[in-house]
């Protein structure tokens, strides 16, 4: 009979404050044999299955141990226990098991070079001599105790409680004979205030359907790719003299079920697939699809950096997704927010107790325009986190590339604030984000050959674009936002004032080549009062949508990769709305259909011209004929290659050119290969028709030849020499 008290140690274990439960629990020498000792709250009676041998409650406790030999123990026993329920179990004790988790992996973790944290942080499938189980680990340095909660241990956080690995910060604890599928989440002691805390898996790559917030610890992947010819040409690609038209799309109100659910990300793959491919965009740009618990925050307040949210389906369901476009040749992109995470109390905000993932000043610590919390990026640990984020991503999903959320406010320290501290310097770059965002590209550029990673940065910081060996921050492509606010505003003028404005177009040249631009009409452009892109147009209804055709010719034309919203590509009259679905009924009517077509015809065009798309990041692939037209706000210009170009003119006034001569490169018969005001999409139908237009040998615009035209109003054409 067991007549011990109870010991400091064991009294720790009890009351959950004890960083090393291996020290008490497990086996253990003890005289000429061993102890084996388990604490199982809620257990009437305990064995070791091996042998049927009884262990003794230690009295007024839920301790209990057996003592003997030990000769014939299995290395790793297995207990049987009856509870208070009167249910039996059996398990192997998980305190029979020595540390998993290499002292390499811990050292490269804590150096901040380790870009695949995530196969030993989280939870993890994992089998030690024949036993399947799973290993969970997290970084909590400032924990006095770390537990697993689940299920299988009635969210009891008394139960299993996990090991410290020393100098670290990381805990672990393999839990035998459980499997993927269970929910799980962690508690959390802190070391200094007591405060006890239950977190979600910052690791975790599953989680419940919101309101829910557990994790869910998913299954190692049986997906079988398809798509081995779409990656190996995607390695090997040169993207920057190839189209890129991008469908920036939210997933939750594109397109929804009959009874206003959300599809599965499977359905909504096969009809996005066959929508962008008859609509001619080369890639989707996915809103984030990161875990989120608020609807309304259109994912950018990110809860789950690993994990595709449960909204639209399983992990597995997200890779056919991405699968299905690449068999039909259209790239993915995701957008994906290193920048500021949200504060609710089960996701990283103040981790363990601490400020571990943000900073502890709020001065640098927090956006208040967002009311969100940034990362600490001068923490090893926290760029690691984010850095596997992004490789995980593109490698175990295939995107083909990470639209990078808010790099102003990373780049800056006094970003959006009044009151902030400035750098070891005295400046007001923010030196640690730099080096954060130079190494992300570093490494994803290395580890994933062929992926884009695009800076959405709204500022003049110079080399964005350019790589990290020579100063630059590394980015593949950075959003034209100077080019999107001028435009925009240039567009929002009535057409008689526009002479006065003339330059808020001509400025775009004077930079367009000193970085790899994209041009955005994204979300942004449509929400919080701005309304539709069809409704930023000034004029009556024929204006309204000729304005926008005039816009989007101008766009595809002008050098740049694109990007447009959903909805703004058929001249939605609504401002988007994240709660609803698409107004694709304004279809049926013939200029929101003509819309949609001349955006279809400008993708092929833009896709077939290398004129279009063969030199957009270098100043040989564009040319003036006349930028100085600001009377008539026009204006022409040249795009083209070594072999090929074409001639661009634009006119911003409802009022039309005839007979208005320009200057082109080469003599021969031109014809009009595109016209926004054709007939088809909606448009007046004047223009220079099927005939071709003779070269004359007059002089115009320091060109020896030049073109008679007629110029439609409010419209742009595209002329190309004839074949």
């Amino acid at each position: 009979m067991i007549e011990a008290k109870l010991n400091d140690e064991m009294i720790r274990i009890a009351e959950a404050r004890h960083h090393d439960p291996f020290s008490v629990l497990g086996r253990h020498p003890c005289g000429e044999g061993v102890v084996v000792r388990a604490y199982i709250p809620h257990a009437t009676e305990v064995f070791i299955a091996e042998g049927n041998l009884p262990l003794e409650r230690i009295p007024d406790s839920d301790f209990f141990e057996w003592r003997g030999s030990g000769k014939n123990l299995p290395e790793h026993y297995r207990l049987i226990w009856r509870d208070t329920w009167h249910h039996d179990h059996i398990a192997h004790d998980p305190y029979s098991y020595l540390p998993q988790i290499t002292d390499f992996d811990l050292h490269l973790f804590g150096e901040g070079r380790h870009s695949h944290a995530y196969n030993f942080l989280g939870a993890n499938e994992h089998e030690i001599d024949g036993v399947a189980g799973i290993l969970f680990a997290i970084w909590a340095p400032n924990a006095e105790r770390v537990s697993v909660l689940g299920d299988f241990n009635h969210w009891d956080g008394r139960r299993h409680a996990m090991r410290v690995r020393p100098g670290s910060g990381v805990w672990e604890l393999f839990i035998p004979d459980i499997t993927p599928g269970i929910f799980y989440r962690f508690e959390i002691r802190n070391r200094n205030s007591g405060e006890v805390l239950t977190k979600s898996d910052p690791y975790g790559r599953r989680f419940e359907m919101r309101p829910g917030n557990a994790s869910i610890v998913a299954p190692r992947s049986t997906y079988v790719w398809q798509d081995t010819t779409w990656m190996e040409r995607r390695a090997a690609a040169d993207w920057q003299h190839a189209p890129m038209s991008t469908y920036e799309v939210h997933l939750g109100s594109w397109q929804r079920g009959y009874e206003g659910e959300f599809l599965n990300y499977r359905e909504l793959a096969r009809q996005l697939v066959e929508y962008v491919t008859r609509m001619g965009f080369t890639h989707i740009e996915l809103l984030p699809v990161t875990e989120h618990p608020f609807d309304q925050s259109w994912g950018y307040q990110v809860t789950g950096y690993f994990a595709p949210t449960s909204r639209f389906g399983t992990p597995d369901d997200f890779r056919y997704f991405v699968d299905l476009c690449h068999q039909n040749d259209i790239g993915v992109l995701l957008d994906w927010v290193p920048a500021h995470f949200p504060k609710d109390a089960h996701a990283l905000a103040r981790f363990d107790g601490t400020a571990l993932y943000e900073h502890e000043d709020p001065r640098k610590g927090e956006h208040l325009d967002w009311s969100t919390l940034i990362f600490n990026f001068g923490r090893n640990e926290v760029k690691n986190f984010l850095i596997s984020s992004a490789i995980y991503w593109l490698d175990e999903f295939h995107i083909d590339g990470l639209r990078v959320d808010a790099v102003a406010s990373m780049l800056y320290l006094d970003y959006s604030r009044t009151e902030w501290v400035p750098n070891q310097y005295g400046g007001r770059e923010n030196i640690e984000a730099i080096e954060f965002l130079r190494q992300l590209n570093a490494t994803t550029h290395t580890e994933a050959p062929g992926t884009l990673i695009i800076a959405e940065e709204s500022t003049s910081w110079p080399q964005v674009t350019r790589p990290t060996y020579i100063g630059g921050l590394g980015f593949d492509i950075k959003w034209n936002m100077g080019w999107m606010n001028d435009t925009l505003r240039y567009m929002g003028q009535e057409p008689i004032y526009r002479q006065y404005h003339h330059d808020l177009l001509t400025f775009s040249m004077l930079y367009a080549f000193s970085e790899n631009f994209m041009l955005p009409f994204s979300h942004d452009e449509v929400v919080h009062g701005k309304g539709s892109m069809l409704n930023r147009m000034p004029g009556d209804e024929w204006q309204r949508f000729a304005n926008l055709r005039l816009l989007y010719t101008y766009m595809f034309t002008h050098p740049g990769k694109k990007l447009l919203f959903m909805g703004t590509e058929f001249g939605q009259g609504l401002e988007w709305n994240s709660a609803g679905v698409l107004d694709w009924y304004v279809l049926d009517f013939p200029l929101h259909a003509g819309m949609q077509t001349l955006v279809k015809d400008l993708n092929h065009l833009y896709r077939g011209s290398s004129a279009l798309h063969g030199n957009e990041f270098e100043w040989q692939g564009f040319e003036w004929i006349d930028c100085h037209d600001y009377q008539q706000s026009i204006l022409s210009f040249v795009r083209k290659t070594d072999d090929e170009f074409v001639v661009v003119i634009v006119n911003f006034t409802p009022v039309p050119r005839m007979d208005y001569r320009i200057g082109v490169p080469q003599p021969g018969s031109y014809r009009e290969i595109l016209n926004s005001d054709s007939h088809f999409y909606g448009g007046g139908d004047l223009g220079n028709g099927d005939g071709p237009l003779v070269a004359e040998e007059v002089p115009w615009m320091n060109r020896p030849y030049s073109l008679s035209i007629t110029v439609p109003p409010l419209a742009g054409i595209v002329l190309a020499l004839s074949a």
